[in-house]
C-alpha cells in the first residue's frame, strides 16, 4: 500500500497543471467585427484572438483559454456580449477546421468548446506594444483604468499604456504614448492635444470577412490592400504559430512523464509501452 501510494503521487505531479483548474463549458460562436467596451487599441493586440463574452470585464481575468477536440487559443476578454460566447472569426475557424479562415474560410453556428481563466500574463503574445502592456485609449478608458488604478495590484493597473487614440478601431487621433499622472491628474498628458479627432490612418484595424476570409478595413468596411495589411504584421501570422501548445502535446508529455516515473521506481518494465 505503501509504495501504492508513492505511485498515485508521482502521477498526481505528473498531471499538467491545468488538469486542475476549473474548466467550463460553452457554446461559441464567430465575430467578425472588432469591438472593445473598455477601449483596448486593435491595431496594436492580435485582433484575431478576442473573446466577446457576458461577464464584464474587469482588472485582472482578460485572458482565458478555449479549447475544441485537440486544438486550444489563447484569447484577450477585452469586450463584452450581451449574452453570446462569441471569438474572433478566426480564431473559431481554427478551432473548428485546424486552419487559418484566411486559409480555409468556414462557416457554422455555436459549438460545444471548454474555457478556463489564465493569468492576464498568458495572453503577453497577443499584445503588440513595444512596452508589452495592455494599449488603452487615453481619451475614452478612464472610467475602466480608474477603476483599476483603484486597485493598485491589478494586472492592469500595473500593465496599461495610454494612447492618443480615441477609437478601438484606430480610426481618429494620434498614434503616440502619454503619461498619466494618477491620482494627482485624472487625464493624460499627450504630445498633440488630448482626443482630438484628427483623421488617423497610419494604423488601421482589420477584420477578417465571415464566410469568405477576405481582409476588410474595420473603420471603413472597404477591402484592405497590401500596404495597409503591412503595417499589422500579426494579422499576417498563420494560427499555428499564433496559438499554444495543444491539449494533444501536454497530455502526450505527461503520459511520457508518467511511464518515465513508474519504470524508475520500479513498477514498471522498460517496454516503451504501457
Amino acid at each position: 500500500m505503501k509504495r501504492f501510494g508513492i505511485l498515485l503521487a508521482g502521477l498526481a505531479l505528473a498531471i499538467p497543471a491545468h488538469a486542475n483548474d476549473t474548466w467550463q463549458t460553452v457554446w461559441s460562436t464567430p465575430h467578425e467585427q472588432y469591438s472593445s467596451s473598455v477601449g483596448v487599441l486593435g491595431c496594436k493586440i492580435n485582433t484575431n484572438r478576442v473573446a466577446y463574452w457576458p461577464s464584464s470585464i474587469d482588472c485582472d481575468n482578460i485572458c482565458v483559454e478555449l479549447v475544441h477536440g485537440d486544438r486550444s487559443v489563447k484569447l484577450l476578454k477585452i469586450d463584452q456580449s450581451e449574452g453570446a460566447y462569441d471569438v474572433s472569426y478566426d480564431a473559431w475557424n481554427y478551432l473548428i477546421t485546424g486552419k487559418s479562415a484566411r486559409d480555409e474560410p468556414t462557416t457554422g453556428g455555436p459549438v460545444e468548446m471548454q474555457f478556463r481563466n489564465l493569468s492576464a500574463s498568458e495572453c503577453g503574445d497577443l499584445i503588440d506594444t513595444d512596452s508589452g502592456r495592455l494599449p488603452l485609449s487615453a481619451p475614452n478608458s478612464m472610467n475602466y483604468l480608474a477603476s483599476c488604478l483603484d486597485q493598485p495590484d491589478s494586472w492592469v493597473a500595473r500593465n496599461h499604456e495610454l494612447f492618443n487614440i480615441l477609437d478601438p478601431l484606430c480610426s481618429i487621433g494620434h498614434d503616440e504614448s502619454c503619461e498619466l499622472d494618477w491620482p494627482t491628474a485624472n487625464q493624460a498628458a499627450c504630445p498633440h492635444q488630448l482626443g482630438l479627432p484628427d483623421e488617423l490612418d497610419s494604423a488601421p484595424v482589420f477584420n477578417v470577412q465571415y464566410g469568405t476570409g477576405e481582409l476588410i478595413v474595420a473603420s471603413t468596411g472597404q477591402p484592405a490592400d497590401d500596404q495597409s495589411v503591412a503595417y499589422q504584421p500579426q494579422i499576417m501570422k498563420s494560427s499555428a504559430t499564433a496559438i499554444g501548445i495543444s491539449l494533444h502535446s501536454r497530455f502526450a508529455t505527461a503520459m511520457n512523464a508518467r511511464r518515465t516515473w513508474i519504470n524508475t521506481v520500479g513498477f514498471g518494465k522498460s517496454s516503451g509501452t504501457w
